[in-house]
């Protein structure tokens, strides 16, 4: 068997200058609160695109947008000449400005979305003033725990990302969401909205029950028949008090009340056609207003998700072969390849359908990889436009903020994402980010420990030993400074054993 030699390439890779408004701190920057991006392109999403435009942003919102309008004379002037401005993208499915969770010892099964940097923590019994063990408490809120600042927003905002959709990170009933925007000094200037909706996974508990899926389905069913019960005695008590018993109070069945009424929304951690199809059922049986995360067999079940009006945030973790091809490995399994395939095309095929779909970063490790991954989706099937929408005003209508973010328009929010190129142009680059109006600061988040992987990913290159320029393809694990990986092309394939980085 032929032995796949090792291929050692020096490379050296020049990152170009990049050229960052950058806010200013203190007195200044209460004092410069209007802005003005003129002779830029701007797509604003709900209405046609100007080619050459002028956006004004005031007191933390768009004050005006057109191609005949004027910069205030007060107004802060960032030439737009060859920039384009998006409405600031939203990531649909985070457990971003959470604290870190604590390393769990074994993998849980199941599947779904949730965030994209940490393994979800073990569930324990108990809590807080609950009736329920954790994971099995609707009461949670993430709004109570979020923290500003951190590597992984600053990596979010890096490649556009102006809001996020927080989750609690694991569980049954794992507890109620926020909608955050990607700055401010404290969690109250971050919350956009809160609560959004309430979260469900299908993962069993560690330990307690319910240890099974079955044993899952029937807490769900059993918690929403209680919460009914509890609503309808609550609602007694309330109209003729004298000579009941008062009600004991349960706040895990309060929390679920606004859910069996269907006033909150309820998202579901869904990715197989199987599972997908009981959150459905479930939906129906307690007329639940219905959301599907992660949704990778989504598509297979559209008509289901038009007919009973139910959304999906689609996540962008795509399935990927993590390994070079080497001569000498099995090759993948036809069922392998045929997911990855569908995978890449349910994005297309839930728009041809007419199913309302928004786009999350899933379970990514790399969040730069997130816009390679919905270039994927549009070299397979989905329009750029009904891409940028689901960054944009499809997932805002889906949370209920359409009126406040997802388009460029006179009074909303100024999220703001400011693109030299095409914003799924592969050599585009993001120059300036705006969330509620001011300009934020786009560094580069740390790699070390405690940080991001800034280099795990895929990287297209070419490189030129002398004989012509060779395109190879890098496969990169970062671990602080130690690099591990593959490295493929036409002068071949190896493992990468012993690589550093070094000084930025």
């Amino acid at each position: 068997m032929p032995r796949v030699r090792p291929l050692t390439v020096a490379l050296t890779i020049t990152f170009a200058t990049i050229i960052i408004f950058v806010s200013r701190a203190g007195a200044q920057r209460s004092a410069i609160d209007t802005y003005a991006i003129t002779n830029a392109r701007i797509v604003t999403v709900s209405g046609a695109t100007l080619e050459r435009g002028t956006v004004v942003i005031r007191n933390g919102l768009i004050a005006a947008v057109g191609a005949n309008v004027n910069a205030p004379s007060d107004a802060r002037i960032i030439d737009g000449t060859g920039l384009t401005i998006y409405p600031g993208l939203i990531d649909s499915y985070t457990n971003l400005a959470l604290p870190e969770a604590p390393p769990s010892p074994s993998p849980g099964g199941g599947g779904g979305g949730g965030g994209f940097f940490a393994a979800p923590p073990r569930p324990s019994p108990g809590g807080p003033n609950s009736t329920q063990p954790v994971g099995l408490q609707p009461e949670v809120l993430v709004e109570d725990v979020i923290r500003p600042g951190g590597n992984e927003i600053e990596a979010s905002r890096n490649i556009g990302i102006t809001t996020a959709l927080t989750s609690p990170r694991t569980g049954i009933w794992m507890g109620q969401s926020a909608l955050i925007n990607l700055t401010g000094d404290t969690p109250q200037e971050m919350i956009v909205r809160s609560p959004v909706a309430m979260h469900v996974g299908f993962t069993p508990l560690r330990g307690t029950y319910p240890g099974s899926l079955l044993g899952v389905f029937a807490t769900l069913r059993q918690m929403m028949l209680d919460a009914q019960r509890y609503r309808d005695s609550i609602a007694s008590y309330e109209r003729s008090p004298r000579g009941m018993r008062r009600p004991e109070m349960d706040r895990s069945l309060a929390a679920l009340v606004p859910v069996v009424d269907g006033r909150m929304p309820v998202v579901m951690l869904a990715n197989s056609e199987r599972e997908i199809a009981r959150a459905l059922d479930l939906a129906t049986e307690f007329k639940l207003k219905l959301i599907i995360a992660g949704g990778r067999e989504a598509d297979r079940l559209a008509p289901r998700l038009v007919k009973q009006n139910v959304p999906v945030l689609l996540s962008l973790n795509l399935p990927r072969r993590t390994t070079a091809a080497l001569p000498e490995a099995d090759p993948e399994p036809m069922r392998v390849l045929r997911e990855r395939v569908e995978a890449q095309q349910t994005a297309g095929r839930l728009a041809k359908a007419g199913v309302r779909f928004a786009f999350e970063s899933g379970s990514l490790t790399n969040i730069s990889d997130l816009m390679r991954n919905a270039n994927i989706t549009i070299e397979n099937g989905l329009s750029a436009t009904d891409a940028l929408r689901a960054f944009t005003i499809w997932p805002a209508t889906i949370f209920g903020v359409e009126n406040q973010l997802g388009s460029i328009e006179t009074g909303k929010i100024a999220n703001l994402t400011v693109t030299r190129g095409d914003l799924f142009d592969r050599n585009s680059r993001v120059a300036h980010v705006f969330i509620d109006g001011r300009p934020v600061d786009l560094r580069p988040a740390s790699g070390g420990p405690g940080g991001r992987n800034q280099l795990s990913g895929t990287w297209n290159l070419n490189v030129n030993l002398g004989q012509g320029e060779k395109a190879i393809t890098l496969n990169l694990q970062q671990e602080g400074e130690r690099l591990s990986g593959s490295i493929s092309g036409s002068l071949g394939a190896g493992e990468i054993s012993n690589a550093s980085m070094a000084g930025g």
